[in-house]
């Protein structure tokens, strides 16, 4: 009797820790494949995009340009539940939220003094290996301009 109780257990076991390690297809090191992305002059460029649990929370790590070509590097952590997290490093914004539609597909939108400053949509493929982010911003110009970046799984 115990040993079957004692296999109950382990068996519950392996499938917990199982569940638990079931990634999030969204979490992981993306870099940019500049031949598939349509980037506009004059936006800044995320180049390599790492999005990692953090606790119960989720850190995205952004390194890129700016419309001048400059280094940027900003960090975000929360959760993917469409609520405003502050940003650090984010020239287009002090805050930042991102809403979970289902597995591979998330809404986000950056904030500037409250306002929105650009937004978007970021879809993985279902083999995991590509991420496609869609985002509308105003340029310099106060025109709204439209880019499509496309990141490969490292």
């Amino acid at each position: 009797m115990k040993s079957r109780i004692l296999m109950l257990a382990l068996a519950a076991g392996a499938l917990g820790a199982a569940v638990c390690l079931a990634q999030d297809p969204n979490l992981g090191t993306w870099k940019r494949n500049e031949a598939k992305s349509k980037m506009p002059a004059g936006l800044s460029q995320n180049n390599t995009v790492v999005m990692e649990a953090a606790g119960d929370n989720i850190k995205v790590t952004m390194d890129g340009t700016d419309k001048d070509g400059k280094p940027t590097h900003s960090e975000w952590t929360g959760k993917f539940d469409g609520k405003d997290y502050p940003a650090t490093g984010d020239p287009n914004g002090d805050t930042r939220g991102y809403k979970l539609i289902n597995s591979r597909t998330l809404t986000f939108s950056s904030k500037k003094a409250g306002k929105v400053t650009l937004s978007g949509r970021i879809v993985v493929s279902r083999d995991g290996k590509t991420r496609t982010v869609t985002t509308t911003a105003t340029d310099d110009k106060g025109k709204k301009v439209t880019s499509v970046a496309v990141y490969d799984k490292q």
